[in-house]
């Protein structure tokens, strides 16, 4: 009996030490989360200082001076290719240096020479370029621009708002939604779609790369929402066996760049859209709610063949299982779910879509069947066939 409560006690003890040893563990886990919020709250009061300094350093071409210069840069051969004070510019650099946007190299004093550090580009640095076909820098400066931003701040309005009459962020903060504000102001027009060409060229670029494939016997492609032709020029010049038509309202297109094979055809999509063997839409049916996207899509499938024709699409497709995901992945989600937040800011009734939702306006738009692929970028090729 003495032994049997004996060893009872001994199993109660150490039933006991386990559950302070999990209290323990529990409070120290507890302790390290509120300790890395501590610090990853000033990530998110001061976030837009990253996109701010980014826009001045394209502002400022430091990308281009130290590319232009062939070799990484002194400070003060940095300040005089910028034009910028040396202090000033130094804690820039030394900004961008800790974002790892450029990089530092420290240069050792050899034979009575003064030691110093030197600035060099790196590949996030190359992307903010001013041009050339992998530059994202117009990008950058569409999204910081002053009619981007001020949307933002109505962002609760917006939720606190949804199915009642009123403003999309972007119209209540510059009196038109961002189409009608694009038409009335050319400059900003301009803007918007040189930062979509920006896109389109990585995107293209991908697409030939991963599933060029989708574009074989297609002799006819409309570009719905073409903006000012890039994506459709870099398509034909890889598939020179297309004839393309760049197709968007009359004002973007008439100020589009004139290139072989591609024709400009100024419309609505809404109204009807050009004959051909396929119609190809690029980041278009995100900025539209499902009912707008079924009525883009019906007017596609009725300027496509019936039985051969298709119509692909370059959108995100929000994945929600993350299990399924892998790490290049998840960061390619995470792109996404930001894009979905500047569709609420930026669009009426815009937004990002999952598989389901996808499956849902092309069901209803009368696609029988599609197929989607991944590509090295944040979008998808959706194919959807009529038949």
């Amino acid at each position: 009996m003495h032994t049997e409560h004996k060893n009872s006690t001994t199993y109660k003890d150490i039933n006991m030490e386990e559950a302070q040893r999990d209290q323990l563990t529990w409070k120290s886990k507890d302790q390290e989360e509120e300790e890395r919020a501590k610090v990853d709250i000033y990530k998110y009061i001061f976030g837009f200082v990253e996109m701010a300094v980014m826009k001045c350093a394209i502002e400022l071409g430091i990308a281009d001076a130290i590319e232009s210069h062939g070799r990484p840069m002194t400070l003060l051969e940095l300040s005089s290719a910028s034009g910028c004070a040396p202090p000033t510019l130094y804690r820039i650099m030394r900004f961008l240096v800790n974002r790892r946007i450029f990089k530092e190299i420290r240069i050792d004093a050899v034979h009575g020479s003064s030691a110093c550090n030197l600035y060099a580009q790196t590949a996030l640095s190359r992307l903010l370029l001013r041009s050339g076909d992998s530059s994202m820098a117009v990008f950058v400066l569409m999204e910081s621009s002053p009619p981007m931003l001020a949307p933002w701040h109505g962002l609760s309005a917006r939720v606190k708002a949804e199915g009642a009459d009123s403003s999309a962020p972007f119209e209540a903060a510059n009196g038109k939604d961002l189409w009608s504000y694009a038409a009335a102001n050319p400059t900003h027009s301009q803007l918007f779609n040189e930062a979509m060409a920006c896109n389109a060229r990585v995107t293209v670029a991908a697409m030939v790369e991963g599933c060029s494939d989708v574009f074989d016997g297609i002799r006819t492609l409309v570009d719905v929402g073409g903006g000012n032709g890039t994506a459709l020029r870099t398509l034909v010049k890889a598939c020179p066996w297309i004839r393309g038509i760049n197709f968007d309202l009359p004002h973007v297109v008439s100020v589009a760049l004139e290139s072989d094979g591609v024709e400009h055809v100024g419309g609505d999509m809404f109204d009807s859209v050009p004959k051909a063997d396929a119609a190809f839409l690029m980041s278009v049916l995100h900025d539209w709610a499902d009912d707008e996207c079924i009525q883009i899509l019906k007017k596609c499938r009725e300027a496509i063949p019936e039985e051969k024709g298709k119509v692909i699409m370059v959108e995100c497709v929000i994945e929600n299982n993350e299990q399924k995901l892998k790490e290049e992945e998840l960061k390619l989600k995470d792109v996404g779910l930001f894009l979905d937040m500047v569709m609420i800011a930026h669009t009426n009734s815009g937004k990002e879509r999952t598989l389901k939702e996808w499956a849902y306006v092309l069901g209803h738009a009368g696609f029988i069947r599609y197929t989607v692929r991944s590509i090295n970028a944040i979008y998808s090729v959706i194919e959807a066939f009529p038949a």
